[in-house]
């Protein structure tokens, strides 16, 4: 990754009230969602393997759900930043997968983070945590974050971006329509 993600080549875009950054990895770009990523969301995430790997993505993927979810993204009353990891720039494709930060109370936010299984052990999640993990865009003092226990290469994404494991607890999984292990992280910023 070059020199982190350098906060001087961060950009701005509009989504709705809140400015959300866009921010430039040696591979790809972190920018905020478009109506057009919708088709390659839905492709990617009807694939149960990635729908399974995640708390809220249904599995099969109901009609108009990449629309929805891209539309909640890009709302002036969101409180989750989604950003693409778009690798058009570097000949990749437009969407691998994508990454974001919810806000929480007392100057925290949740990291989430999937690609699509084509994109699997490439490095990209690893590279789109670590970026945005330098850049900061909440300004957050505590990152956390969650894992399926069956999940052992996202544990490693984020214990690769400074993540400390933090303990075991359970999530329901909507794809699974079951409650999950999961191992939760957290990360002190500054």
């Amino acid at each position: 990754m070059r020199e982190g993600s350098r906060l001087d080549d961060l950009r701005t875009v509009d989504a709705g009230a809140d400015l959300q950054p866009v921010i430039s990895t040696e591979r790809f770009t972190l920018r905020p969602l478009r109506a057009s990523d919708a088709g390659l969301i839905a492709h990617y995430t009807a694939d149960r393997r990635v729908a399974e790997g995640t708390r809220a993505i249904p599995h099969p993927l109901p009609r108009g759900a990449s629309e929805n979810f891209v539309a909640r993204a890009l709302a002036s009353d969101r409180t989750e930043d989604v950003w693409a990891i778009d690798g058009s720039e570097q000949q990749l494709d437009e969407l691998l997968g994508v990454v974001s930060l919810t806000r929480m109370e007392g100057a925290q936010s949740e990291l989430g983070f999937w690609v699509g299984a084509g994109f699997w052990n490439t490095g990209f999640a690893t590279e789109a945590v670590a970026a945005l993990v330098a850049a900061n865009p909440h300004g957050a003092r505590t990152l956390f974050a969650e894992v399926f226990q069956d999940n052992p290469g996202s544990a490693r994404v984020l214990t690769n971006g400074g993540f400390v494991y933090l303990g075991d607890a359970e999530s329901w999984s909507v794809a699974r329509g079951a409650r999950v292990p999961t191992w939760t992280y957290l990360r002190k910023m500054g």
